[in-house]
């Protein structure tokens, strides 16, 4: 166990059920995501409280206190709404909020200085999350600090087009994810050639506006050349760090998530993500994409999480459990300096086994490769055996899941 030391009891060393008095952890989204939050605080003891407007998965986790479901979690007010209710209703007075969506995340951060005065609140202020929920200003602090991205063009109208000058094929993505996911259920679109382009902007910008559709020249390769800098970040630096590479996505060419992951050792990442992090005044912790453009040799920044990412859940294999840093950090024990081991694998089966029989079937992925790829697995992300009923769930909610957010 991580040996923690409180600055107000310099006697207490470890942080055991118990330790942390009444406070516990509000986990916001109960996917696979927030069941890794869930058993990392829940098998040490401390208090978990799952909130979420889907059937989710842990909500049966043993080691979820108390699963309380709700309408909706996708508009502003009715996350502030429902954080109030539940709080009034089952006394969470100073429990640490832990929100799983880009949705949640901006909600938090906007109404930070009010929902402090109830909880614990690790998401920064707003001035510094829209650096990460708006990936136009992602990308425009990115090229001000010398920070590789792709070729990125954000128009105001339609007939800026012409002004595009792109060779080889383009991604159309929207600039802020949750206006353009829930009603497409995709990451992004490809455009090949002129007139693929013109038709797919103009579907985007029906759906979100032209101004926060986002053409992003396309760097070759697939989730194989996706790299990430994980980190507990803090007074400008990062306490906790991970590096991990996509070797799987779903789907395999714009991947919503990772299906199978493994850390690797990557120390080029950090320098350009911490400069990143600190520009923003950045607490708290947070996954940073990078893709590897094969014709420069450049890792090029994608995209900045500002939460949990869906892998999180490989940290305690690898020596880095990152829930559990924020929420000592939250209730002010002094957090040692971390860093993942190298060569811890991760998958998520669920996604991923369908995922490879596409691949296999377009003569992408060889079967004796992927069945090989799976001796080396040390986490899985849903199934175990200490806990094994989301797993049992998770399989009874499949067809809802591939329905409702395609998984």
């Amino acid at each position: 166990m991580i040996q923690l030391r409180s600055p107000r009891r310099k006697q207490q060393g470890t942080l055991l059920a118990g330790g942390c008095g009444q406070a516990g952890a509000i986990v916001i989204g109960g996917d696979y995501q927030g069941l890794g939050i869930v058993r990392s605080l829940g098998r040490r003891g401390i208090p978990v409280c799952v909130i979420d407007d889907e059937a989710s998965i842990a909500r049966v986790s043993r080691f979820s206190k108390r699963a309380i479901r709700v309408p909706s979690l996708r508009d502003e007010p009715s996350t502030l709404d429902t954080l109030n209710a539940v709080r009034r209703a089952h006394g969470l007075q100073g429990w640490v909020l832990f929100p799983t969506r880009e949705e949640t995340v901006a909600a938090l951060a906007r109404n930070r200085s009010f929902l402090a005065q109830s909880f614990r609140v690790p998401t920064p202020g707003w001035d510094t999350i829209r650096h990460a929920w708006d990936k136009r200003e992602t990308y425009r602090l990115a090229r001000e600090l010398g920070i590789p991205t792709p070729g990125t063009w954000s128009l105001r109208e339609e007939g800026e087009l012409r002004n595009v000058e792109v060779r080889g094929p383009v991604v159309i993505k929207p600039a802020i994810k949750e206006h353009f996911f829930y009603v497409t259920r995709a990451k992004a679109w490809r455009a090949d050639t002129e007139s693929d382009l013109r038709r797919i902007f103009r579907q985007a910008s029906s759906i979100v506006g032209v101004e926060e559709v986002i053409i992003q020249e396309l760097i070759p390769g697939d989730g194989h050349q996706q790299y990430s800098y994980c980190a507990f970040f803090k007074h400008g630096e990062a306490v906790a760090s991970m590096t991990a590479r996509r070797r799987r996505q779903h789907p395999s060419d714009f991947g919503r998530a990772s299906t199978y992951v493994e850390t690797v050792e990557l120390a080029s990442l950090e320098e350009p993500s911490v400069r990143f992090l600190r520009a923003i005044g950045y607490y708290g912790l947070v996954e940073v994409e990078y893709k590897l453009d094969p014709r420069d040799g450049e890792y090029k920044l994608l995209d900045v999480n500002a939460r949990t990412w869906g892998y999180h859940s490989v940290g305690p294999a690898a020596g880095v459990d990152f829930p559990y840093l924020l929420f000592c950090d939250q209730l002010g024990y002094e957090i040692p300096r971390a860093h993942g081991r190298p060569g811890v694998r991760w998958i998520r089966l669920a996604t991923d086994v369908p995922n490879a029989v596409v691949d296999m079937r377009a003569r992408r992925l060889r079967p004796r490769d992927y069945l090989t790829s799976l001796r080396g697995v040390d986490t899985e992300a849903v199934f175990s055996m200490c806990d094994p009923l989301p797993g049992m769930y998770e399989l009874v909610l499949l067809p809802y899941l591939f329905f409702k957010r395609g998984l």
